[in-house]
């Protein structure tokens, strides 16, 4: 099993592509729909919340396989809206893009903020090891 990987860090666009390299890094295997839902989540902080935003993101490999992804920010008030955007808006695909790739997903707050967090399956492309069922 991989060991957590812990990243404290500022919501900064230039820390988009550096986080993805250090996930992959961290899984030893190429992984774009980790890649892609831990981009979402960092930059939903960006637009959101605000660049400069310190941020916690975890990545743990579950006993059964999966890969969970969280991300902790200091911002109670800026709640995640999945919204059906129209075919010539540029923006409002991210959380639906989470919805489709990751097995679960959700927000939890605390008197210090919320974490977003999303399970990806186990059997994905580019994982080595068990796999987790569908549900």
């Amino acid at each position: 099993m991989t060991e957590p990987l812990t990243l404290e860090l500022l919501a900064l666009p230039k820390a988009v592509p550096e986080v993805r390299r250090v996930v992959r890094e961290h899984l030893g295997a190429p992984c774009p729909e980790v890649q892609l839902c831990v981009s979402e989540l960092l930059t939903n902080v960006i637009d959101h919340v605000g660049e400069g935003t310190p941020v916690i993101l975890r990545l743990i490999r579950t006993a059964d396989g999966r890969t969970r992804v969280e991300l902790t920010d200091s911002d109670q008030h800026a709640w995640l809206v999945a919204r059906r955007p129209d075919e010539d808006d540029e923006t409002g695909r991210g959380l639906l893009l989470l919805d489709a790739l990751a097995r679960r997903w959700g927000v939890w707050l605390t008197p210090a903020g919320k974490t977003v967090w999303c399970e990806l399956r186990g059997d994905a492309p580019g994982y080595t090891g068990g796999s987790a069922p569908h549900t």
